[in-house]
């Protein structure tokens, strides 16, 4: 019921989605979530707050055409217009950010509590480590990663390491390097003359944007890389958990799942024929 494969009598489970044999989809009485809607939002957020960090990483590009009119015309308000703009793009990536990051926690909870009715799931962390995963000091560099690996394993029946660990190197590599980044450029940036009145000072500005730009393409491919991988994973999971809570009769009112006190029924033969070899039951 649970992947459709044949089933070996060599093997008390399905070799592909691990169902042992005989059980169902979901597990009656355990309660299941919804993901359908908020899978859609989080991916939403997820491609939103990926695309706004362009603007944010890219600036220096236009950084260097606002210097270079700022030094022509001897405007200081340009360079300080340009440091506005580039505080304002870099608030709305974080507002997108925060956003995303709420919609990915609460999805990744209920996609690893929706494990707990899975028979043959294997769950390795508490469903609590979805969330404070993220929140606890050191292990965030480790423990989302392996919710997210443990979810698309349970959830995809296959092998997903690999795409999960695209999208967690090129997380770590945009989150870490973006940081650096925004404190050696701080660093430059107090370095450079407050009041530029002369076209050497004038240069120091177009300089300063010039040698920003080579460095920011790293963090800004890592964010597009990361934001594309997450929101295939969202995607995948969702249609497969939702897809196997589907295959559970809806008798009661709950999630696509039993009466909380319905038992479980096995198939019966009809009259006159035996009943299915337990060895070719699908899953």
């Amino acid at each position: 019921m649970t992947c459709g494969d044949a089933t070996s009598p060599a093997f008390n489970e399905c070799r592909r989605c691990n169902t042992p044999l005989g059980q169902p989809a979901v597990t009656p009485g355990v309660p299941t979530h919804p993901l359908r809607r908020l899978g859609t939002a989080a991916a939403v957020a997820v491609g939103v707050a990926s695309l706004l960090y362009l603007p944010s990483g890219l600036f220096p590009v236009f950084g260097v055409q606002l210097a270079r009119a700022a030094a022509e015309r001897g405007d200081r308000d340009l360079l300080l217009g340009a440091v506005a703009a580039e505080v304002l793009l870099t608030l709305l990536h974080l507002s997108a950010v925060l956003t995303a990051a709420v919609l990915l926690i609460i999805w990744t909870w209920r996609a690893r509590r929706n494990l707990e009715a899975f028979p043959g799931a294997l769950p390795t962390l508490n469903s609590g480590w979805a969330i404070a995963g993220w929140l606890v000091p050191f292990a965030n560099f480790v423990v989302p990663a392996r919710v997210i690996a443990n979810v698309a394993r349970d959830s995809l029946w296959r092998r997903a390491t690999a795409l999960v660990g695209l999208w967690w190197a090129a997380w770590l590599t945009f989150s870490v390097g973006d940081r650096i980044l925004l404190r050696l450029e701080n660093q430059r940036y107090d370095r450079l003359t407050p009041w530029p009145r002369s076209d050497t000072e004038f240069a120091t500005y177009i300089r300063y944007y010039q040698d920003s730009v080579g460095p920011r393409l790293i963090p800004t491919v890592a964010c597009l890389v990361a934001g594309a991988s997450l929101i295939v994973l969202i995607r995948r999971i969702t249609a497969a958990q939702e897809d196997r809570i589907a295959k559970t009769t809806p008798i009661g009112t709950g999630h696509g799942g039993l009466a909380p006190d319905a038992p479980y029924a096995a198939p019966r033969s009809a009259p006159g024929h035996p009943a299915p070899p337990a060895g070719s039951m699908p899953t």
